[in-house]
């Protein structure tokens, strides 16, 4: 399964971290985010990397060049920053079949493999890695709406009123049939092409999507704030490994 990874925003928000970067390239515990995004889609078998560039676009292609791990790369420009969909356009001459889509700004450590094996077995159209998050950080993200099968009903992006607390994470599973949607999206509100208003089509046109319950945790770096949490996450989980592996080592 190929896997796509959107990093061409600029990181307007993480300034001034994003100075002379793009936002994929902030590092966090000591390497990019793209590498974090890098390493897991590698772990969950992704065969080819097909990475979404803009802004300060060469250097993440001189700092990756052609492959990773000995999984091969391949860029697409995303001139115009317009909008998830509008990103997701620009890779589809390079997917023909399930693929697994990561927004390059967040850092893992969830059950996505569970995502992955749902899209596989359960042949779902999509499938959704999802949070209930605190209600007052729900406009943050794409909120959903979910019935009684655990299957999404409704998203909607950004809303000031959000109708639950239940909200996109940023790593999902879809069929091809995504990018006939994207070329439907008209510009939202905010002038762009929404994910949200591609996936909507998606189900009024009957496909099933499927939500799945994150389990571990997440964060999407949009603030320096958030860089700072996350790298300290990670320090946290290391340090806990260590402990445990020299308390084995001692016994």
């Amino acid at each position: 399964m190929k896997a796509v990874v959107l990093a061409a925003g600029e990181g307007t928000r993480l300034r001034p971290l994003t100075e002379d970067k793009p936002k994929g390239m902030v590092e966090v515990n000591g390497k990019p985010i793209l590498t974090h995004c890098f390493e897991q889609l590698v772990e969950l078998g992704a065969d080819e990397l097909v990475v979404v560039v803009g802004y300060l676009k060469q250097r993440i292609i001189d700092h990756y060049g052609d492959e990773f791990a000995g999984v091969p790369i391949t860029y697409t420009h995303q001139r115009e920053q317009k909008g998830l969909a509008h990103a997701l356009l620009s890779v589809e001459e390079h997917i023909d079949d399930d693929f697994m889509l990561m927004l390059g700004d967040n850092i893992f450590r969830a059950n996505l493999a569970d995502v992955v094996r749902r899209q596989r077995e359960d042949r779902a159209d999509a499938a959704f890695l999802v949070e209930e998050v605190p209600w007052d950080e729900a406009s943050r993200y794409g909120v959903c709406d979910t019935n009684k099968y655990g299957e999404i009903t409704d998203v909607v992006e950004k809303p000031e009123d959000p109708p639950s607390n239940l909200v996109m994470t940023g790593f999902y599973t879809f069929t091809p049939a995504i990018f006939h949607a994207c070329h439907l999206v008209q510009p939202s509100n905010r002038g762009e092409y929404e994910i949200s208003e591609a996936i909507d089509l998606l189900i009024q046109s009957g496909r099933t999507i499927d939500a799945i319950g994150l389990e571990g945790w997440r964060i999407d770096v949009g603030y320096p704030e958030d860089r700072d949490e996350a790298e300290a996450r990670l320090q946290d989980e290391a340090g806990r490994s260590e402990a445990v592996a020299e308390s084995a080592g001692d016994s």
